[in-house]
């Protein structure tokens, strides 16, 4: 008993103690536990963290697998052959021959007819012919959809031969690109799937700036000169800012409306140029009464200086009444500029290092006359006159520099287009008509007087004489080259040459284009069968070109003899008051 009350008095604070010391290493553990719990769980946390990441990473990788083999699907797709189009290799040539163009203009120049449907020619009514050039004949038609009255020009070229064709095309394009008040306007074109032959669809205009200063009865004050030359340098300011050289500028390409608003028109010899990148052009471009001096001497790197000589043969011609330089030959064409504006200097020969510069050199010097000739024009005419005609392209400075010229900044200034007088409707072609009227009306006189038909007797000068084309010589070497070319072609392109050789050497100096003026190929069937003027019946089919040496043979068989004969004369004469 007394061992059993002895433990038990003496165990009781020892079990206390113990059961604290316990509690306490519980407790302790059960710290340490939830210590561990909560290290486990970021553990976890950390560990699911890395892993969402990872799989983060290879769904995104996934993605881009999967993307990448979708575009090489596409790719593949895309390159495979569409059963649904015509012509599945070419199918912009597809698309376009469906839309009704013609497949040897979509071969050749598909950029140029981009984005367009061509009109149908019997929805239009030809009225009259207005116009003729080297490569082209325009018409007065009626839009039979709108009843509007519009202008259609016919190019001349061969659809068989690509050179003609791109040539055609580039007018086009350039056309497309400029979009200026004072530019005239592609409205749209004429053709179709058969169709060999193509019409440029523009704004009908009333006058050109030829057959109105040809008119007789016609005087341009200065404030009226100034509204058109404003207008010819802002469309040519536009022109030149889209890198675009017009290179035919004269009177008859300057089409006037009723409203008295100027377009410069008929870009048929304008190409795209680069300043920066430059490339050999013909020399054989802009009529010749407003060539300047570097083409007749053969230049083929030029710029915009071209142009702005024209501009200011035009101005001279405006303010005198008359053209100021009328050559009937390049020799000639020079030895004018040389008397007016003066002999080159010896640096410019140096300088230009011209083609034929040692051929047309002048023996003697000529003294610069501007002033003195022009001595009755406008004070403040005659420096942006010595500026356009200067000798030196460079010299000619730029369209804006004219703008801003003392012509303009002074009284009178230049009246509103809208105030100009109402012309009767006159063009260059009816000028030459009026000039070929009164020189028959003259030579049937004389014949009637003397009773003998006498040879015509030269031309005497007139008041604004039409000028000639561009390219143009003595009409008497045109027509035997004419014949001898036609006789002579061995193969299509020789009869219908590229009318172009940009990019080439240029043509040399004594060449010309064989192209017939007179010529007009068969043409689509218009809506209309009473015309104003007639060459003949017209066929209801559209053709290939013909062979212009086929076209009235009969007719020049009975004056071939006659022909050559006179064009002798006249070539001996041409060589005798060519010379220097």
């Amino acid at each position: 008993m007394g061992c059993v009350f002895g433990r038990q008095a003496s165990g009781r604070p020892v079990g206390r103690e113990e059961r604290k010391k316990e509690e306490v290493g519980r407790s302790a553990r059960r710290a340490e536990e939830v210590f561990a719990r909560k290290a486990e769980k970021e553990e976890e946390v950390v560990r699911n963290g890395s892993n969402q990441q990872k799989v983060e990473e290879e769904k995104a990788e996934e993605g881009a697998a999967e993307a990448k083999a979708a575009k090489s699907r596409a790719k593949r797709r895309s390159s495979r052959p569409n059963p649904r189009l015509s012509n599945p290799p070419k199918h912009v040539h597809g698309e376009q021959v469906a839309a009704g163009w013609p497949s040897w203009l979509s071969n050749v120049a598909s950029e140029a007819i981009s984005g367009w449907t061509p009109r149908r020619a019997d929805t239009f009514e030809k009225l009259d012919k207005i116009g003729q050039g080297t490569y082209s004949n325009v018409y007065k038609a009626r839009d039979t959809l709108t009843g509007k009255i519009v202008a259609l020009k016919k190019v001349r070229f061969d659809n068989l031969e690509p050179e003609s064709v791109k040539f055609m095309a580039r007018e086009i394009m350039i056309l497309r690109r400029l979009d200026h008040p004072n530019v005239i306007k592609l409205q749209g074109l004429v053709t179709s799937r058969m169709s060999c032959s193509l019409y440029l669809v523009f704004d009908y205009m009333e006058h050109d700036l030829a057959g109105l200063a040809a008119s007789p009865a016609i005087k341009f004050t200065e404030s009226q000169v100034k509204c058109f030359m404003n207008q010819l340098l802002s469309g040519l300011e536009h022109c030149h800012n889209r890198h675009v050289l017009h290179r035919d500028i004269k009177g008859s390409n300057l089409l006037i409306n009723s409203e008295g608003v100027l377009k410069i028109a008929d870009f048929g010899l304008a190409l795209f140029f680069d300043p920066n990148h430059k490339q050999p052009m013909t020399s054989r471009v802009v009529t010749l009464w407003y060539r300047p001096p570097e083409l007749l001497l053969g230049a083929t790197d030029y710029g915009i200086g071209v142009d702005l000589w024209s501009a200011g043969c035009i101005l001279a011609e405006l303010l005198a009444g008359r053209p100021i330089m009328p050559g009937r030959t390049e020799v000639e064409q020079l030895h004018k500029i040389f008397k007016l504006c003066g002999s080159p200097s010896e640096e410019y020969w140096k300088k230009s290092k011209l083609p034929h510069a040692t051929i047309f050199k002048p023996q003697q010097s000529y003294k610069r006359c501007i002033a003195e000739t022009f001595k009755d024009f406008p004070p403040s005419s005659l420096p942006l006159i010595e500026t356009l005609l200067a000798i030196d392209p460079v010299e000619r400075l730029t369209a804006t520099a004219a703008l801003n010229s003392e012509f303009f900044m002074t009284k009178p200034y230049a009246c509103d287009p809208s105030s100009l007088p109402k012309y009767p409707p006159s063009k260059e072609m009816d000028a030459k008509l009026r000039d070929e009227e009164a020189r028959r009306l003259r030579a049937a006189g004389r014949a009637n007087a003397d009773g003998v038909k006498k040879a015509r007797p030269r031309e005497r000068a007139v008041r604004a004489i039409p000028a000639p084309e561009a390219n143009a010589e003595l009409q008497a070497n045109l027509d035997r080259r004419r014949l001898i070319t036609h006789a002579n072609a061995k193969s299509k392109s020789e009869k219908f040459p590229p009318p172009h050789q940009d990019g080439a050497l240029g043509y040399t100096l004594g060449s010309s284009h064989p192209i017939d003026p007179g010529f007009d190929p068969p043409d689509v069937p218009f809506s209309t069968t009473s015309l104003t003027y007639s060459k003949g019946p017209i066929q209801t089919w559209s053709g290939p070109l013909v062979d212009p040496a086929a076209v009235g043979a009969h007719r020049r068989k009975k004056h071939l003899s006659g022909d050559i004969h006179a064009h002798s004369k006249s070539s001996k004469k041409d060589k005798n008051s060519g010379r220097m």
